[in-house]
């Protein structure tokens, strides 16, 4: 049965796809708005980024987080090695941030930042920043999932950087 047509002009319906097909699987889990962040460690060559929209919450006694790195992306080693790493929760106005730290981007060329006690890149302007000591690395498939433990934080007002099918934009209330 056919319900309401969805944004991009097809009728909506209840589908039953194959999760073992790649395409079906993420355009599914695409339907799931997430936030924007940029994870910062100082790796063997400098200052490294890496974008992420896997980051989530997972405990406040003892404060942790997570976050998820693909095992195909060329600093998945430095990420999953790293013992301490920075995730800044990007605002809507740092869309650039995102093609700055992808494949083949500036990266921190030219950006302004600074460094933490633990020598971490932390870039001014995220809406939250939260400096991590790694806690555990565990196997997720094609991707890792790594636990930090927060040990500290900064938090500002803005507006969030959203991700949701495919397409980057703000949170409008």
């Amino acid at each position: 049965m056919n319900g309401p047509a969805m944004p991009d002009g097809t009728a909506s319906t209840d589908l039953l796809l194959d999760p073992s097909d790649p395409r079906a699987l993420r355009d599914a889990f695409g339907r799931f708005a997430t936030g924007v962040t940029l994870v910062t460690t100082l790796g063997p060559e400098g200052p490294v980024g890496f974008v992420a929209n896997s980051f989530s919450s997972v405990s406040l006694d003892p404060p942790l987080v997570l976050w998820s790195p693909a095992r195909a992306s060329s600093r998945f080693a430095i990420f999953t090695g790293a013992r301490h790493f920075a995730i800044h929760v990007l605002e809507a106005g740092q869309r650039d941030w995102v093609a700055r730290f992808a494949r083949g981007g500036a990266g921190f060329a030219g950006l302004d930042h600074s460094l933490t006690s633990e020598g971490l890149p932390a870039l001014s302007g995220a809406l939250a920043r939260f400096d991590c000591a790694r806690h555990a690395v565990h196997d997720g498939g094609d991707h890792a999932i790594i636990l930090g433990r927060v040990l500290r934080m900064a938090v500002r007002a803005g507006e969030p950087l959203v991700f949701s099918q495919g397409r980057y934009g703000s949170f409008a209330g």
